[in-house]
């Protein structure tokens, strides 16, 4: 049951228009709502559960985790505005504590040194404004060890 996790940049960068008139974040949603079309309609997609995150704080930044309908997923999607500070390095951090503690109340890969199965394999997409990788915060916690946990060893 793969769960997949959007993280969508929301900071005021993303209300910067295209050449065709058409916001950043306008084309973030819209890839995500193509994304999800086209993934409904593939029957493997049955026990998919997406979560969408933005750049908020926490709790704020979560507007729908992987228990929330697909037309809450939806809705929230929508009402995504571009306000604020590109925070990705909280944002990052808070999309893989929720991919973690998903696979603990799973009991996914929480004992013994390997899963009796392999695990299904979290996803995340980040969205978010080309100029805007630097993260804005000085965590230590923040490496790129973190995505280890979610590497599968098959």
């Amino acid at each position: 049951m793969p769960v997949l996790l959007f993280l969508i940049d929301t900071s005021a960068s993303m209300n910067q228009r295209t050449h065709l008139g058409t916001t950043y974040l306008d084309i973030a949603k819209g890839a995500v709502e193509t994304f999800m079309k086209l993934r409904g309609r593939d029957p493997a997609s049955r026990g998919d559960r997406y979560m969408l995150v933005n750049f908020e704080d926490v709790p704020f930044g979560i507007k729908a985790g992987w228990k929330e309908s697909h037309a809450t997923f939806m809705t929230e999607l929508r009402n995504l505005q571009a306000t604020g500070l590109t925070s990705i390095g909280q944002s990052l951090r808070t999309a893989f504590d929720l991919l973690n503690l998903n696979r603990l109340v799973t009991g996914i890969d929480n004992y013994g040194q390997m899963p009796p199965l392999p695990p299904p394999i979290p996803s995340l997409t980040s969205i978010n404004h080309p100029h805007t990788v630097t993260p804005h915060t000085h965590d230590t916690n923040m490496t790129v060890t973190r995505q280890e946990r979610l590497s599968s060893p098959y």
